[in-house]
């Protein structure tokens, strides 16, 4: 049975929260953009993004050590995950998030072109919005995993 609506991935930093969304059939995600943390509050703004794009879940980064053991940031994450889920009355999920930002940042950097007689500089990568697209296609492919698809 098909699940209906887009799934969000949030990768929750202390100065950013990266944002990716899935496709409407929930096969591939893409990188949206980065929401700065500046003292707003920022479950509204994950709320602004939800309702745009017709989000039926959430899948929140969950920072663990190397080891699998809580991390400093752990609490946080699951903090930040309950407040949206109670503010959005949608399911949200927490996913294993060892090395995303790490891989984000090599995948940031082999996309970069060669600056090659160029003078401009190629446009930055959003590393957190790279970082949250890595955390939901896994979660993604754990589904179609799960569904046999």
């Amino acid at each position: 049975m098909e699940t209906a609506g887009r799934i969000l991935g949030l990768d929750a930093g202390e100065k950013r929260i990266g944002v990716a969304i899935s496709d409407p059939g929930r096969r591939f995600a893409l990188p949206l953009r980065s929401i700065v943390i500046d003292g707003r509050d920022e479950v509204a703004a994950v709320e602004a993004i939800v309702r745009a794009e017709e989000v039926a879940e959430v899948v929140v980064g969950l920072p663990l050590s190397l080891s699998g053991q809580p991390s400093a940031q752990t609490g946080r994450a699951r903090s930040f995950g309950e407040r949206l889920e109670r503010r959005l009355g949608l399911p949200v999920h927490f996913w294993d998030e060892r090395l995303s930002t790490q891989e984000a940042l090599r995948l940031g950097q082999e996309a970069r072109p060669e600056r090659r007689r160029r003078r401009s500089r190629p446009a930055p990568v959003d590393a957190d919005a790279l970082a949250a697209s890595i955390i939901l296609q896994a979660y993604l492919d754990k589904l179609r995993l799960e569904e046999g698809r």
